[in-house]
């Protein structure tokens, strides 16, 4: 694409006449627009941030070094607050957790996987790791497309001895590499499905997005309050932590051999498509039986247990230390042997050759 030069206004160091402002785009709003949007103006995450509580401390030789705040939600089965802390009713943004319902939408619309790992990396957020990018493009290959139809940016694998492997050898950064190719290949395969266009198949009006943004706040039993986009390129839904712990329990919750809980059933038979080697999703996954986890960007993190409910949380300051110490003590409120959570729920604090400290769950959530 050649480059656009930019004129300079009418003025007095020009004297030319003014050129007519530019056509507004219809999808794209401005950020005018956006501030003084409904749901995005203070209370739901343009200027006004609540006092969260403490979830996560940082201890190092007995000294309290570093806390994140943040809020978190228990809900039950029938999706009724059993425990919070911090506001849980203000709209986040969820992020990559938003997947599970996400593809349920994508099942109603026409999209038929051809295996349960198929399905979970839909769901999911991979670690680039071969086994991933060959899932992904035999997804495409299925619906007549190839990695150049996805929307998604290239990336370097997350799994860093893949990672390694691919710098030394001068590899370069692929779409399918990127954590959300799985996802956006079966968004372009419901597209092909359902006889939509995969062209601006990431638009916020395109009539997948338009099923995908009512799915998300039907199960949450809340409409959808800001739509921004996410770091892969695809629209994301902000809501509350409560609706996004009600909704992912929807998935364990729903009947055998249902759109719904074909979702969770996929991702827990096969975790490691949900994230990869050494991740914290698909090793607990491997070790609690029956539960279903999905991390999302930004310290986000759901959890839900079929017949004890669900934990949805989100770290105020983004960042991913504190999310599993934090779910392990919601998870613990859910009936979870605390035996079973024991290699999540503290984190170890290095110094020198040894362990000095530890990353633990507050009190704000675990008295």
């Amino acid at each position: 694409m050649p480059p656009t030069t930019r004129k300079l206004a009418a003025g007095p160091c020009t004297g030319a006449a003014a050129d007519p402002p530019p056509e507004k785009d219809p999808v794209l709003p401005t950020l005018r627009e956006l501030r003084a949007a409904p749901g995005t103006g203070p209370g739901t995450g343009s200027s006004h941030w609540p006092d969260n509580p403490v979830l996560v401390e940082v201890e190092r030789s007995g000294f309290l070094e570093s806390v994140h705040r943040g809020s978190l939600v228990v809900v039950g089965p029938d999706g009724q607050v059993l425990f919070s802390a911090g506001d849980v009713d203000r709209p986040v943004l969820p992020r990559s957790s938003n997947k599970p319902v996400q593809v349920t939408a994508m099942l109603a619309a026409g999209w038929s996987p051809r295996s349960g790992e198929e399905l979970a990396i839909a769901a999911g957020s991979h670690s680039g790791e071969d086994g991933h990018r060959e899932l992904a493009a035999g997804m495409l290959a299925a619906a007549g497309l190839t990695p150049d139809d996805l929307g998604c940016p290239p990336a370097l694998p997350s799994h860093e001895p893949t990672r390694a492997t691919w710098l030394t050898a001068g590899r370069q950064p692929q779409r399918l590499a990127m954590n959300c190719s799985g996802k956006h290949a079966a968004m372009l395969a419901t597209c092909v499905a359902a006889g939509w266009p995969t062209d601006g198949y990431l638009d916020r009006e395109h009539p997948l997005q338009q099923a995908v943004e009512a799915r998300l706040g039907a199960v949450a039993g809340t409409p959808v309050t800001a739509v921004v986009v996410d770091g892969c390129g695809a629209p994301q839904h902000a809501l509350p932590l409560t609706g996004l712990a009600r909704g992912v329990s929807s998935l364990v919750e729903a009947a055998a051999g249902s759109r719904n809980r074909s979702v969770a059933d996929a991702m827990r038979a096969h975790p490691w498509f949900v994230a990869g080697t050494g991740r914290e999703d698909t090793d607990l996954m491997r070790a609690v039986d029956g539960l279903l986890v999905k991390g999302g960007a930004d310290g986000v993190h759901v959890a839900a247990l079929p017949g004890r409910g669900a934990v949805a949380l989100k770290l105020d300051d983004g960042g991913d230390r504190g999310r599993t110490p934090a779910l392990c003590a919601g998870l613990l409120r859910l009936g979870v042997p605390a035996e079973q959570l024991a290699p999540w729920s503290l984190t170890p604090v290095p110094g020198g050759d040894g362990v000095v400290g530890e990353v633990r769950p507050a009190a704000s959530v675990t008295r």
